[in-house]
This record gives C-alpha cells, structure tokens and sequence, in this order.
C-alpha cells in the first residue's frame, strides 16, 4: 500500500509556487540576507567547570544571493541550526556554514550569536559566592573556503579617576567601565581568560554579591589603582600582545562617568595580522 500523506504532501508541494526560486531582472546581488534574532538554547564550552554551560542565544545566520534570483529559502536556515543540534562552539560552526552554503547553493555564509555567559565569583573578604554575566558574541563567516572567526566579550569593571584623587583633599570619583574585547585568534581563546584579563585592567573587579567588609576592600582597592579610561585600554592591550595566538584585536572602553553628563570613551585597534583564518 502506498503511504498516502507522503504523497499527498508530495503533490501539494509540487503544486506550491517558489517564488523565490524566480528570477530577477534588477541585476542587484545581495551581500547577506538570511534570519535575524532567532532565539535558541546552546551549549558552550566552560573551562571553569571543564564542561558545557547551558545558555540562550540570539542567532542570526545568512548567506549572499545572486542578482539572478529573487529571494532565498527562509526556512533552511533554521534547519540547518536545528539539525547541527544544541551545542554550538567553535569547533562545530564551521560545519554549520559549509552546511549553509550547501543548503542554500551560496557561496559565503554568515553565522552572529550573542549570549550571556555566566561565571560564579567569591567575594574578595567573605568568599560568598554570587554569578555574574558577561555579554559574548561570535561572529563567523565562511567566504567560499576561508573561515573567519571573530570572538566578542563584554566586561564591566569599577574605574577610579587618577586626576580626581591627585587633586582633592579627600575621595575621588569613580565610576562603572565597560569593556569591549574583539579578537580573531589562531586558536580557541577561552571566554574565561578574556574576562580575567579584562577584569585586572581595571581599578577594581566587580561582583554580584558584597558584604561590609567586601566592599571596603573593593573601594581601597580601587583607590590604590586610580586609571583613566586611557590607562584601562592599553592595560587591556599590553596583556593581549603577550599572546602570540591572537592576531588581531580591538578594545573599546567606555566609563560612565558620576560628575559629567556625557561618558569617557577610549578605543585600540590593531592593524596587523590577518583578517581571516583558513
């Protein structure tokens, strides 16, 4: 006996116009068209924990179009997300993009994923444990056999004026820092390494859980370190270009300043190295 839903289904879709599949006349190629915001459970690699933690991430996957055709399928984009399964690092996401430009006959594709990650920190005095996030984001592309990997972190840190304290009788003011790491690496760069990094360019860490105690040590600490959000920068810097792995970084922070109604920006970008890994 015939199965008949397959063929009912079978006709059905043989009967189904695909217009995106129609050609175009404008003679315009698209550079990168695809899905954006796709909300879906991943897994990343976790060194702390030598494992896998779980998340949520913003996906967006795309791939180019030719000026023949009119639109691309939708709809394989997410196949091929869900057909790669749940973890998603960099090992496996080369898979995705080869499967992307199979899927949809393209020749570049495109994968961004943003993601908080999560980390348990102890109280500098009291060892009280509270999780912090940090914000990470990759963004990869497949141009016809070249990879390109780019490695994202978001860190906050306490930044304590060296100019405020050198001139006031007592105090000076600090003030939240965030910073924004971007590297394309060699090889894998843990999430982990990049915040511990980050986190010592500052003039304090910060945590999410601070007793009395704590937060004395924190505030001294942050006054015995006084950095401008130039200083905090090329602290960021001087420890990136003691690894040999990375070949090409930019480093943003901006202080939201506490006695200005306007923030402190600051930003180093290298010039060297490739822009792509193969």
């Amino acid at each position: 006996m015939p199965d008949w839903e397959s063929v009912e289904i079978a006709l059905a879709q043989k009967s189904l116009t695909d217009k995106q599949s129609e050609r175009d006349h404008r003679q315009l190629p698209i550079d990168k068209v695809g899905v954006r915001g796709l909300r879906f459970p991943v897994q990343v690699r976790d060194k702390a924990n030598s494992g896998l933690q779980n998340t949520v991430a913003r996906i967006g996957l795309f791939v180019d179009l030719p000026k023949e055709f009119k639109g691309t399928h939708m709809s394989r984009f997410v196949e091929v997300l869900n057909l790669h399964g749940s973890v998603v690092h960099v090992e496996n996401i080369p898979d995705m993009l080869r499967a992307m430009q199979v899927r949809l006959n393209a020749r570049n594709a495109h994968l961004e994923m943003e993601f908080p990650f999560f980390l348990v920190k102890r109280a500098p005095a009291t060892g009280k444990e509270g999780v912090m996030d940090y914000q990470v984001r990759f963004d990869a592309s497949m141009i016809g056999e070249k990879l390109d990997f780019l490695l994202t972190v978001k860190c906050n840190v306490t930044t304590l004026c060296p100019c405020s304290k050198a001139i006031s009788k007592y105090g000076a003011h600090n003030q939240r820092g965030e910073v924004t790491v971007q590297i394309r690496s060699e090889k894998v760069i843990w999430i982990e390494d990049l915040v511990t990094l980050i986190e010592a360019s500052g003039s304090s860490e910060m945590y999410s859980l601070l007793k009395r105690e704590d937060e004395k040590i924190v505030t001294e600490r942050a006054y015995e370190n006084p950095v401008f959000v130039e200083d905090l920068v090329r602290n960021v810097v001087l420890q990136l270009q003691k690894n040999s792995d990375i070949i090409w970084y930019k480093v943003e922070a901006e202080n939201e300043e506490s006695i200005h109604n306007h923030n402190a920006y600051a930003c180093i970008e290298s010039h060297s190295g490739s822009q792509g890994i193969g």
